[in-house]
């Protein structure tokens, strides 16, 4: 358990000499203990940002208890670098929604983690365009929200139920939301809305299998690995910045059934890992990509 004194901090700026100095030096003056401080230099090439990176936890004095006196505080080292960074007080519980169509895999997971502690979060909301999970989130106490999209709906009926999930994003105070297995393409003003704060999971298949049963076209055409991929949502379907990835060998041995089981059970793992360092502040944008300091 993290006690109220605790912050995160993470910045990023163009990598120069003397910001771990500068950084170090001023928790120190104003009596901060530092726990512990990851960073990385993307070093300037054709293919890369020349950015520096840095997340540091530390513990504050009582009188830098807050975040808004800690931010002041940085302002002058923020200003001379030109840094984007973001102070967070780690006795505050990130807030998530999390939207479901009807596979209910990746949900159930991820509620499980969160009441057995492992995900340091709340869920005050779940969203389905199905009833289907309904008896589910009440069994965690978690109000379940049906938002119907009717098959062949128009684009004008999928904005006015985005609206809606806007709204109780707003409503709730939510930080992230987790599309876990919500089968929906969200619209460019949705994606836009949701910048840098949803995540998304798909099997590794895509492109190559577009579709439905996917597992099934993987095990027609002799996949010996099995993938999923946790990103970031952008207007660009499935392309968005990717946080995480794992993969499981298959063979032949094995049905188009235990594909599929191999697979969700890969998706769960990965979902649930990027959702708890994007929750723990441990996942930096760098340009298409991200930094993640585990």
């Amino acid at each position: 358990m993290k006690t109220p004194h605790e912050f995160v901090l993470t910045l990023s700026c163009k990598d120069t000499k003397g910001i771990v100095h500068a950084v170090s030096g001023l928790l120190y003056q104003a009596g901060c203990n530092i726990i512990d401080s990851q960073q990385f230099g993307d070093v300037q090439s054709e293919d890369s940002t020349g950015l520096f990176f840095m997340r540091v936890h530390f513990a504050a004095p009582d009188h830098l208890s807050d975040t808004a006196t800690l931010d002041r505080f940085f302002a002058n080292v923020r200003q001379q670098f030109g840094m984007s960074a973001r102070i967070h007080a780690l006795g505050r519980r990130p807030r998530l929604l999390v939207m479901v169509s009807k596979h209910g895999h990746c949900l159930n997971d991820l509620l499980f983690r969160w009441r057995s502690g492992w995900l340091n979060i709340d869920i005050p909301a779940i969203v389905s365009n199905h009833p289907d999970y309904a008896e589910l989130a009440a069994s965690y106490g978690i109000p379940f929200h049906h938002l119907p999209l009717p098959t062949g709906a128009s684009a004008e009926v999928k904005r006015a139920q985005e609206r809606q999930v806007e709204a109780l994003v707003e409503q709730e105070g939510i930080d992230l939301v987790v599309l876990a297995r919500y089968m929906q393409i969200l619209s460019p003003e949705f994606c836009h809305f949701l910048q840098g704060r949803a995540i998304n999971i798909h099997h590794s298949f895509l492109p190559s299998f577009k579709g439905a049963k996917p597992y099934y076209q993987a095990h027609d055409r002799g996949v010996k690995l099995i993938g999923a991929t946790a990103h970031y949502v952008t207007a660009d379907l499935d392309e968005g910045p990717i946080i995480e990835q794992d993969v499981e060998r298959v063979d032949h041995t094995l049905s188009p059934e235990d594909f599929t089981a191999v697979g969700r059970d890969v998706e769960c793992v990965v979902l649930a890992r990027a959702v708890k360092w994007h929750t723990e502040h441990r996942v930096l944008m760098n340009g298409h990509k991200t930094v993640v300091f585990k």
